[in-house]
């Protein structure tokens, strides 16, 4: 299958840069040297496990450990490394949370002052004038990344070929289920389950299995999955919701609401996430 979301190519130019750094290595200094190999043991891990994936972590502030790695070279070296001064400018951007742009604002500024003496003045000023305009272009694109990623994900399905879809698809799913269920006569019932985080992506596909292929498996949060279940009747929807129990695992806790009784709102959502589980599995 061809990878479409051109990893091969990231991955050679993660390599290239890793090469690029490891020939600087023999005639640095025992610090600047010891800094570079960290920096090529990084790029080169980060080329062989660089791999596309839906549960890849948006919390997971790794865009710190390339703008320390970064400032470590300058610091150690800032007569031979300051050409990597406008590396920042590439760093910047990468989407990242506000306080890692807060703390690479801040070693960038202070790899700009490591380096002022080995400029004139005017060639400092022009440099960071220079280089500030690169690094708001750079936020300003990475800001862009941001919200398209977050409307890409609203419509995500987060596992190929498995009907699990991102929390922001049930709020729009309730009202056009709700209409169903009152023009045709049929129960639904909205499944709401929370477990611990690691057993998060195994329930999910268990879910998935036990509803049938127009039913719906959503991801609400990193404990909390939900699903629309559409039944004949009320003792049919119990039957059904029986069934899932007991072939989840038994810390799970799962609370059974009525879909027409879901509330319609913006903040759905959110109200579904602080929802309190009523239905709790009894330790056997």
């Amino acid at each position: 299958m061809p990878n479409k979301y051109k990893i091969r190519l990231l991955r050679i130019n993660l390599l290239a840069a890793a090469v690029a750094l490891a020939l600087w290595t023999p005639a640095a200094s025992p610090p600047a040297a010891l800094v570079l190999w960290l920096s090529v043991g990084w790029l080169f891990i980060t080329a062989l496990l660089l791999d596309f994936s839906h549960r890849y972590s948006r919390g997971r502030p790794w865009q710190l450990l390339p703008g320390a790695l970064l400032l470590g070279l300058i610091a150690v070296a800032p007569e031979r490394h300051g050409l990597l001064i406008w590396a920042w400018a590439a760093l910047f951007m990468l989407p990242q949370m506000s306080w890692v742009a807060a703390f690479n604002i801040s070693a960038g500024l202070l790899s700009a002052i490591l380096i002022a003496p080995q400029l004139s003045t005017p060639a400092w000023l022009l440099m960071i004038i220079s280089l500030t305009i690169l690094c708001v272009l750079a936020l300003a694109r990475a800001q862009q990344l941001i919200d398209m990623n977050g409307a890409i994900r609203q419509r995500l399905r987060l596992i190929p070929g498995l009907n699990l879809w991102a929390g922001e698809q049930l709020v729009r799913d309730i009202q056009r289920e709700q209409t169903r269920c009152a023009r045709e006569g049929i129960y639904g019932e909205l499944l709401i389950l929370r477990m611990k985080r690691h057993q998060l992506w195994p329930t999910a596909k268990k879910l998935c299995e036990l509803t049938h292929d127009f039913e719906n498996v959503y991801r609400l949060d990193g404990t909390t999955l939900a699903t629309l279940m559409l039944s004949r009747s009320a003792p049919e929807a119990q039957e059904r919701y029986r069934s899932v129990l007991n072939a989840l695992p038994d810390n799970i806790s799962i609370d059974p609401v009525e879909l027409m009784d879901v509330p319609l709102n913006a903040s759905t959502l959110a109200s579904l996430c602080r929802w309190q589980t009523s239905v709790v599995r009894e330790q056997p």
